[in-house]
This record gives C-alpha cells, sequence and structure tokens, in this order.
C-alpha cells in the first residue's frame, strides 16, 4: 500500500476517532475505506479493531484525566465487559450473527426516538435505577454482542448508562469509553492471535486514532449533551440505513422490501 493511501487512511482515522468518542460510530467510517482501499475484509476487521481500540485508549484517558471517570467504580462492570466480549467472539465462531442484522435496525431506531424525544440529556447525574448486579449483567451483555456482532456497541453503552445508571451526558460517554475498550481489547486480542492484522497499516491509523479520540474527548468535554444528543441520533439511524442497505438483510426479506 503506498504512502498516499496510508495518509489518507490515518486522516479518515482521525475523523472517525474524534467522532467515536463523541457519540460512538466510528466504525461507520473506517471500516468501508479500509475495504474501499482494497483490504481483504477479515483483515480489515482486525486492523479496524486495532486502530479503533487505540482511539478508544486515547479518548479514555482524556476524560479520566479530566475527572469523568470513576475508575473504582467501574473496574468490574470494565471486567465485565471484556469477559462478555470474549464469550461473544467465541461463540460467533460457532454461531452465524447474519439473524442479528434484521433485529438491530429497530432496536437503533428505538434508541434513536428516545434520544431525540426522550428526556433532555444533561450533565448533571441522577438516582441509579438499576442495583450494581443489574448494572453487571447489562455490560456483559453489552460486551457479549460487542465481541459477537458490534455494530451500535458504544450507543448500546450510552443508553444503559443514561437511564439506568443515572449519568450525566458527558460522564455517561465517558464510561462509554472506559466500557468499550475492555470489549474492544478482548476482541482485538482474539483478531491478533488469528493473524488478521495489517502492522503498517494498523499502526499508522492508530496513532491518527489516539490523537483524534484526545480531540473528541476535549469537544465532549466541552459541549456535552447538547452536541452529544443530536450525534447520538444520527448515529443510530446511520447505522440503520448502512444495515438496510445490505439486500441480504433479514428484515428486508421480512418486510418483503
Amino acid at each position: 500500500m503506498d504512502i498516499d493511501l496510508i495518509a489518507l487512511l490515518m486522516l479518515v482515522a482521525f475523523g472517525a476517532a474524534a467522532l467515536d468518542a463523541m457519540a460512538g460510530g466510528g466504525g461507520l467510517i473506517t471500516l468501508p475505506a479500509l475495504l474501499a482501499a482494497g483490504v481483504p475484509p477479515v483483515v480489515a476487521l482486525g486492523t479496524n479493531k486495532l486502530q479503533s481500540s487505540c482511539g478508544t485508549a486515547g479518548a479514555t484517558f482524556a476524560f479520566w484525566r479530566k475527572g469523568h471517570i470513576d475508575l473504582r467504580r467501574f473496574a468490574l462492570p470494565a471486567l465485565a465487559s471484556f469477559g462478555g466480549a470474549a464469550a461473544g467472539a467465541a461463540l460467533v465462531q460457532a454461531i452465524d450473527p447474519h439473524f442479528l442484522s434484521g433485529v438491530l435496525p429497530v432496536l437503533l431506531v428505538a434508541m434513536a426516538l428516545y434520544f431525540l424525544f426522550g428526556p433532555r440529556l444533561s450533565d448533571v447525574d441522577t438516582h441509579t435505577r438499576l442495583a450494581p448486579a443489574g448494572l453487571l449483567l447489562a455490560v456483559a451483555a453489552i460486551g457479549a454482542y460487542d465481541g459477537f456482532f458490534g455494530p451500535g456497541t458504544g450507543s448500546f453503552f450510552t443508553l444503559l448508562l443514561v437511564t439506568a445508571a443515572g449519568m450525566g451526558a458527558t460522564r455517561a460517554v465517558a464510561h462509554t469509553k472506559l466500557l468499550n475498550l475492555a470489549s474492544n481489547l478482548a476482541g482485538v486480542s482474539v483478531l491478533v492471535a488469528g493473524g488478521h492484522v495489517w502492522w503498517t497499516l494498523g499502526l499508522a491509523m492508530a496513532l491518527a486514532s489516539l490523537a483524534g479520540g484526545q480531540v473528541g474527548a476535549a469537544l465532549a468535554i466541552r459541549f456535552g449533551g447538547r452536541a452529544i444528543r443530536p450525534l447520538l441520533v444520527v448515529i443510530s439511524l446511520a447505522l440503520t440505513v448502512k444495515l438496510m442497505a445490505d439486500p441480504a438483510n433479514p428484515l428486508r426479506m421480512w418486510l418483503g422490501v
């Protein structure tokens, strides 16, 4: 791969990481870009997971440095996310996850409607509605989904933390990055072990993604719910369109589209 194409993919990784740090959905940009650049599908998944993990790590550090992440409270949920993702990655080798692409658009539209018409997102924490054990189970389930299928994981974590953990918008996104980092590390470990990573390209994009994650985290902290809410709606709907654009999507078959 020539240097100009690598530079272009680094620019894509930077922008995607900045967006991902604010509301998730960076893979909507980087994975299609890798495929369009001629990277084989499985290698594209591995390379994308490597670079996105670095971007998520950068965003997590930026949020933590500004005091938006409670590592003591969320150490166990992060472990639950890692364990769930590892289980999901193992399960995907035995079960075809394609059926989820039919259910996911419905969930994403429902999530977009919640963020659009539900209570206004603020940066003020409210009361917790879920016991610690329930939160652990929910986080593990979303982590397993990330290892098994993946799209929309960040939005699901954010929705959980806003509605069930009572977190304000910025803290919810900050802790989403921590939980997503844990699930990403489980996934990338499996893909690296399988040799599905182009290291030169992946590390180059990782550097750009690391910087982009810092910028996105700074913007999320600066603008809070005002920027996060519309981005969550847009990301959810964009994921829906992407999934429904696949002619083989089961939902299209069920609806006769």
